[in-house]
């Protein structure tokens, strides 16, 4: 028979983790700074949008969807992180990273060529 837990009063979630200035938190804020410069390049592409034409709205699509990627996968990497803390043992978000460094090379190959071709 599972034993009770103990009666918690109410008030703020226990942290996962002793120490909240950690590396989830910092890398926590990375990830946001990272995403605060994908919104900041899709509203620089739809600058673009009179002068280059409708294919601007790919990048500014892409920039839009690896900002909204980096948002929605935020939380689970914070729990993953924190979580590997307590268990004295993470692993790296390789995928993540990867997936990031592609956006950013086809966002800026896909920008050159906008520039150079349709001017």
């Amino acid at each position: 028979m599972p034993r009770p837990q103990p009666h918690r009063p109410p008030g703020p979630p226990r942290p996962p983790h002793r120490d909240p200035g950690l590396q989830p938190e910092r890398t926590t804020m990375a990830w946001g700074r990272t995403l605060l410069s994908f919104v900041v390049v899709s509203a620089v592409f739809l600058r673009w949008l009179p002068h280059h034409g409708p294919f601007v709205l790919v990048l500014f699509g892409l920039a839009v969807l690896t900002a909204a990627a980096i948002y929605l996968t935020q939380r689970p990497r914070y729990v993953r992180s924190a979580r590997g803390i307590a268990e004295e043992g993470t692993e790296p978000e390789v995928g993540a990273v990867l997936a990031t460094a592609l956006a950013v090379l086809a966002l800026g190959g896909l920008g050159i060529w906008v520039v150079l071709v349709l001017v």
